[in-house]
């Protein structure tokens, strides 16, 4: 437990059965009233994010989120297979959990794996991967209807859009985020 004072970004708290993190808060002390603190808490499992406002002072209950390096190993045809790098555990994880980061993930890359009491919650990529495009067709000069880009399938299965210029077999620097194109890598 822990009182409204006590927030900060990042950290998560458990209210009513789900696990939301904290992404801003602010104190506001009006010139009438009580003072109050004003979140913004994004869902840990479905990434939904809503603004919710208690009282200053209040009890709020923190839920322990466990964040380790793992690295991953392959897909068994049905879980994404990761171990802990210390004792060489090796567990399960759900394609649910992982999302959409599993067109980013390469065999053997270290990611991070956030658990709540054992039970893996999601998987957290580097803001940036380095990934070798497997195919994408020529641009052709002059073709600006798609403002200048085009698609391009990753080594991982993944597709993004990427400038005319980039051809098959160079490396790019994609947000896993979202998958955008960040550059080539030299």
């Amino acid at each position: 437990m822990a009182t409204t004072n006590d927030l900060k970004n990042g950290i998560v708290l458990n209210i009513d059965g789900q696990l939301w993190t904290v992404t801003s808060f602010q104190h506001v002390k009006p010139g009438k009233g009580s003072a109050f603190v004003r979140t913004t808490l994004k869902n840990v499992l479905s990434g939904k994010v809503v603004d919710k406002t208690f009282n200053a002072g209040v009890k709020v209950e923190t839920a322990n989120v466990d964040r380790s390096e793992m690295t991953y190993l392959y897909n068994d045809g049905v879980d994404y297979v990761f171990m802990e790098p210390d004792t060489y555990e090796q567990i399960s994880v759900s394609p649910e959990t992982v999302g959409n980061v599993a067109g980013y993930m390469l065999e053997n890359s270290t990611v991070t794996l956030a658990r709540h009491e054992g039970e893996p919650l999601y998987v957290e990529l580097p803001a940036s991967v380095e990934l070798r495009i497997a195919h994408t067709d020529p641009g052709v000069q002059g073709d600006r209807s798609t403002g200048g880009s085009k698609p391009a399938e990753l080594e991982t299965g993944a597709t993004v859009q990427v400038p005319l210029f980039i051809e098959s077999g160079e490396k790019i620097k994609v947000d896993p985020r979202d998958g955008r194109y960040l550059g080539r890598v030299k």
